[in-house]
């Protein structure tokens, strides 16, 4: 019989290889969703994640609804709301990929296309995961971050729907009318039904996060040594995935780790499959500099806001938490800026820009 840990490993190793094939050939990234909305104008990417959103969501409530999974033991549903945590991680998060050119899914793509680039990032960004998480930055987010969470009143969680202090019944009517809005929002001019490969990875990556709570909460569960639920999330999986090499013998497998090789896995057979593997490198050392501050970035803002564009925009917000919108506003911020940056090579003018103010 297999131990839940080896099925929670086999179940993300599934899942991440789903994001993977989206990712290589579904083209399904999010930074790449932002800059063709901010710059192009071009809103089927955003869409496909809308609908992604809406899928998971919808999917999530459910499992919760008929208590095949208890999402209160998830990281989302605190007794606190990490204000500071959001706004400042997602900051630095959002500039970090805007540096890179992609988040922590995305260069876990890149990886199974064979960018050495990606694999220095990877490194870079999970290293600096595990320092925040457990290291000498941690003190640092202890310290700055910590103080600026707001404490809920007794028996209240950030969900939504608890904040709000509504029934059984409301809560029912609220969750589909966000996903019904968000799916006829990415639906309705039909642009993202005629991008197939959008739309069907948009559906294909909501499934995986609802399947990541079905497999962490119920298929994987252990009644003897109760553990978080988790999901799909590219932060502290990475630092998690070198910390499972790094001792392979005093360590376990889990989603998280399962869901880094599969996200490799699955790129690396999109990439094969549609010939497009090749290795690639940076063309110089102000390159490398430059992937190696965002992964730095992203890491340790990843960790403060307890997740990437993945983690926070779907898989928080398939839990209806409120951290899910704040940080996702402040990583769109952040990518802005970043952006802005790296077209004009300087970060006053970036602000400027970014402001709408004259240069």
């Amino acid at each position: 019989m297999l131990s839940p840990s080896i099925i929670a490993f086999a179940c993300g190793l599934g899942a991440g290889a789903v994001l993977g094939v989206a990712g290589r050939a579904g083209r399904f990234c999010t930074l790449a969703m932002l800059e063709d909305a901010f710059f192009g104008s071009d809103f089927r990417r955003l869409k496909s994640f809308a609908l992604a959103a809406a899928v998971a969501m919808l999917a999530t409530q459910a499992l919760a609804e008929f208590s095949v999974v208890d999402l209160s033991r998830s990281i989302y549903l605190t007794s606190s709301i990490g204000f500071g945590g959001a706004i400042i991680g997602g900051l630095m998060f959002g500039v970090g990929m805007a540096l890179v050119g992609t988040c922590g899914f995305g260069t876990l793509v890149r990886v199974g296309g064979g960018d050495l680039r990606a694999i220095v990032v990877f490194l870079v960004l999970g290293l600096s995961a595990l320092a925040t998480m457990r290291g000498i930055t941690g003190m640092l987010r202890l310290a700055l971050i910590e103080p600026l969470a707001i404490r809920l009143p007794e028996g209240t969680n950030q969900t939504m729907t608890s904040l709000l202090a509504v029934g059984t019944s409301t809560h029912a009517v609220l969750v589909a009318s966000v996903a019904a809005t968000l799916a006829f929002w990415a639906l309705a001019d039909g642009k993202l039904i005629r991008s197939r490969r959008l739309l069907l990875s948009g559906l294909a990556v909501g499934a995986a996060i609802a399947f990541g709570w079905f497999a962490t909460g119920w298929l994987a569960d252990d009644e003897f040594d109760p553990a978080r639920v988790s999901s799909l999330t590219f932060v502290a999986p990475l630092g998690d995935a070198i910390l499972y090499i790094a001792t392979f013998s005093g360590a376990r497998l889990n989603f998280g780790i399962g869901s880094v090789a599969g996200v490799v896995a699955g790129s690396f057979a999109a990439a094969l499959l549609a010939r497009g593997f090749r290795w690639e490198a940076c063309d110089d050392a102000r390159e490398l500099k430059r992937h190696m501050t965002g992964a730095l970035l992203m890491g340790i803002g990843g960790v403060m806001s307890m997740g990437c564009t993945i983690g926070q925009g779907l898989t928080a917000f398939s839990t209806l938490a409120l951290s899910a919108p704040i940080t996702m506003l402040a990583i769109a911020c952040g990518a802005r800026l970043g952006l802005e940056f790296t077209m004009t090579g300087e970060w006053l003018p970036a602000v400027r820009r970014l402001f709408g103010m004259s240069t």
